[in-house]
């Protein structure tokens, strides 16, 4: 190891016990996304102590802390805030029903002891450009209510935290993206070097129009929307047997509403649909799938259905172990392995989005059990889910950054980006715009 790499272990190890006191604060205040008041600031609070230039209320609740006084690339280090709804969980509040059930605390609690060693004047005086640690809001779903009401209050794209930063441009300035996060694949090893491909999704609202009649004296006037439902439901799940295994298709409904009073025909039913694949081009095959489905059993009943596209995730771009990760947890003397082009994780982040813009350094690690939005999720070993990944964020960076940041520059010069920030923007509010059934018929 170098001076600068003994010196960031023995910083973050000298700060062991506030790393941990920090990561327990945050699992004891579960916040959801965009709502993350009380962590924005507990983080906030801690890296204006270092001494970086702090800016808040970024995409609502986000916190980002820099030092851009040096010249060379700029690497941001994302921390997700937000809790995921899980009302059972022990560690639930009780007012808003979400808990730290994915580990997004120990995320933070690891940019934290980076920013603690990174920040050491002689550590900045041996790198070649500069650091952004970023907390970042609603990582989690975000129901279509919820998505309604914050593009009321202006948040562009209410579906992510991420978006919503690139869209309003807090990411111009990042050359390369630093993320982590516990394991989402089953790993037994400490560590999981790399970023396997993954799903993204794509959602919509569906209001089904029915005809209200009374259910016992003339039901056979009434049109119900209940029925519609089912019936679609039915046909999508008929669809299943069409779907490829290679594009990792999951599809997901949540019916939030269907009827009012069980003595009458019930004629509005609400539904949410997900649909998860590998690729944008099989999100959208799927989505089509499942509209088909939805006018198709609207007009065997005679009523309508009305779709509200819901903003999605993109798939995350398979990108294998950087050197920068590998050198690191060689130097920890911890297990680990890389991600292979063949690994692929059905969940969805809008971590998704960020490797459609930037090349992002990613891994992911160990510490915990139970299982991810689960009631049984907890941390186990405060040692690997707080102080190894920030051991791993820190030593990383310096990596990349050191030495006229030749790893850094040769990361960037390989990395060929789907969109800049106007095409990303542009494709979004394409994806978004209401379609009739009628305008699917013509485009078909």
């Amino acid at each position: 190891m170098t001076r600068e790499e003994e010196k960031i272990i023995r910083i973050i190890d000298s700060h062991k016990d506030e790393i941990i006191a920090f990561a327990s604060d945050i699992a004891g205040h579960p916040e959801p996304g965009f709502e993350e008041e009380r962590t924005a600031a507990k983080t906030a609070a801690v890296l204006r102590d270092l001494g970086l230039e702090v800016h808040t209320d970024l995409a609502r609740t986000g916190v980002r802390a820099d030092w851009m006084e040096q010249d060379g690339p700029n690497i941001t280090v994302i921390g997700e805030m937000d809790a995921i709804g899980c009302r059972t969980h022990p560690m639930a509040d009780p007012h808003n029903q979400t808990a730290h059930a994915c580990g997004h605390h120990a995320q933070l609690a690891a940019m934290i002891g980076a920013a603690l060693a990174l920040a050491d004047e002689e550590v900045r005086a041996s790198l070649s450009g500069s650091v952004s640690f970023f907390a970042v809001p609603a990582e989690e779903y975000i129901d279509a209510d919820k998505r309604k009401r914050l593009k009321k209050e202006g948040i562009g794209f209410p579906g992510s935290g991420k978006s919503e930063l690139i869209r309003t441009g807090a990411f111009d300035r990042t050359d390369i993206m630093m993320t982590t996060h516990v394991h989402m694949v089953p790993v037994s090893e400490d560590l999981y070097l790399g970023n396997p491909a993954c799903n993204g999704y794509a959602a919509e609202r569906v209001t089904v129009r029915g005809k209200a009649a009374h259910a016992a004296i003339d039901p056979w006037d009434g049109v119900n929307a209940l029925s519609i439902t089912s019936s679609a439901i039915q046909m999508m799940g008929l669809m299943r047997e069409t779907f490829r295994e290679e594009d990792h298709v999951r599809l997901h409904n949540v019916i939030r509403k269907a009827g009012d009073v069980i003595n009458s025909v019930p004629d509005e039913a609400v539904i949410e649909t997900k649909v998860r694949a590998g690729s944008l081009e099989c999100i959208e095959h799927t989505m089509n799938m499942v509209n088909r489905a939805y006018e198709g059993a609207a007009y065997a009943f005679g009523g309508r259905i009305e779709t509200e596209p819901l903003q999605g995730y993109m798939p995350i771009r398979w990108r294998k172990a950087d050197q920068a990760l590998i050198e690191s947890a060689s130097q920890l003397g911890v297990s680990f392995r890389e991600v292979t082009e063949y690994d692929f994780n059905n969940a969805c982040t809008d971590v998704g989005d960020l490797t459609h813009l930037f090349p992002v350094v990613n891994f992911t690690f160990n510490g915990f059990e139970g299982k991810l939005h689960g009631t049984d999720f907890r941390i186990t070993d405060e040692e690997k889910a707080y102080i190894l990944p920030a051991k791993m964020i820190a030593l990383t960076v310096y990596k990349l950054l050191k030495e006229d940041a030749i790893q850094a520059k040769e990361i960037i010069q390989g990395f060929q980006p789907v969109f800049d920030r106007e095409g990303y923007c542009r494709y979004v509010e394409n994806s978004l715009k209401t379609e009739t059934a009628d305008s699917r018929k013509q485009e078909a």
